[in-house]
């Protein structure tokens, strides 16, 4: 390790939640990343077409409310997957939104990608134990609430 930067305190940025939490995010997204290889899509993909297939059409900012993300991000997600013909974007609706479907194709690849999530899903909650995912998928989801509760505050 390398020796401290004079005047640098940087005592307990370790627990930092966003550090560990990025951290983990990226090794379990690497995990499905490296199923959904032969299909060629990554699994921020698939979240995006899983999310539109359950509600769709969805607009945008709902989609980006279910995902937690912002929106200006999962517009470049979105021209990726509309250059790849997996779904399509309305014109601006009255009310300004457009909304998103699966085409065809995009219907196709989660089919097709469905067994490969499957099969990672299956490993994923196997080696973390069943009982123990369904706690920590509350936790995950208490974790998320909390911190949107504390970024809508400011």
């Amino acid at each position: 390790m390398s020796p401290p930067i004079p005047g640098l305190d940087l005592h307990g940025t370790g627990s930092c939640g966003s550090f560990n939490l990025r951290r983990t995010a990226r090794a379990v997204t690497r995990l499905y990343d490296l199923a959904f290889q032969d299909c060629g899509l990554r699994s921020t993909q698939f979240t995006i077409l899983v999310g539109i297939a359950k509600s769709q059409p969805t607009s945008i900012g709902g989609l980006a409310d279910l995902l937690a993300i912002d929106r200006t991000t999962l517009t470049r997600s979105l021209r990726l997957l509309k250059k790849d013909r997996l779904l399509a974007i309305s014109d601006r609706s009255t009310k300004r939104q457009r909304f998103l479907t699966l085409t065809p194709r995009g219907e196709r690849m989660l089919k097709r990608s469905l067994p490969m999530w499957r099969k990672a899903q299956e490993r994923f909650v196997e080696a973390l134990g069943a009982e123990y995912w369904i706690y920590f998928r509350g936790e995950l989801e208490k974790l998320a609430r909390i911190a949107i509760e504390l970024e809508n505050r400011n």
